[in-house]
């Protein structure tokens, strides 16, 4: 049964609003990103904003998460299929590093501000296993005679973002390259 149009008409503005937000923080930083920016970008008043987010923090939140997982599932996608499934997500996040430098500080406000609350920290884990899920999905096709409880796809999403989430913890602390940071931890990764 189709989903009633007004629960897709939701969706479509609640998706728009958080694309926007993401898009604006991703050119301007977290600071200049107001809620007002982020409404008229979306084409959407300020009271419509706050029917789908609480704040800008979620609405950016919920953009940039979205824009990753479409970034990372497109590199893990365009891997040569004669890689193995940890060669593939390997190659796939060193080619995230391409272009790191001009939205390095951007990651970093977005960092540090899923970093700054419960709430937001528990969020961010929820939305780590939504990219574990994804990596999964993509990479058991790499992996023969699967069980239908085969744990190893899981594993490799799991192990691909706590790489991610070390790394990303250790740049934000001692600083360096977080492209080399997320490369070298998941070099270290051997699953298969």
């Amino acid at each position: 049964m189709a989903e009633p149009l007004s629960i897709r008409k939701r969706q479509l503005t609640r998706d728009r609003i958080a694309a926007a937000a993401a898009t604006l923080v991703a050119e301007d930083g977290l600071t200049a990103t107001t809620i007002e920016r982020i409404a008229a970008e979306a084409h959407v008043g300020r009271a419509t904003f706050f029917r789908y987010f609480a704040s800008k923090e979620d609405a950016v939140a919920d953009g940039m998460t979205r824009r990753w997982l479409d970034v990372i599932t497109a590199r893990l996608e365009a891997q040569p299929t004669e890689l193995s499934a940890r060669d593939a997500v390997v190659a796939a996040f060193r080619s995230l590093g391409d272009g790191f430098d001009a939205i390095s500080a951007q990651v970093r406000d977005l960092a540090v501000m899923t970093r700054s609350s419960p709430a937001l920290s528990a969020w961010t884990l929820q939305i780590y296993v939504g990219y574990e899920t994804a990596i999964a999905e993509l990479v058991s096709a790499r992996l023969g005679g699967l069980e239908p409880d085969d744990p190893r796809p899981r594993l490799i999403g799991a192990m691909a973002m706590a790489s991610v989430r070390i790394a990303l913890d250790d740049w934000l602390q001692h600083g360096g390259s977080l492209p080399d940071r997320i490369q070298g931890a998941m070099e270290a990764l051997s699953v298969d």
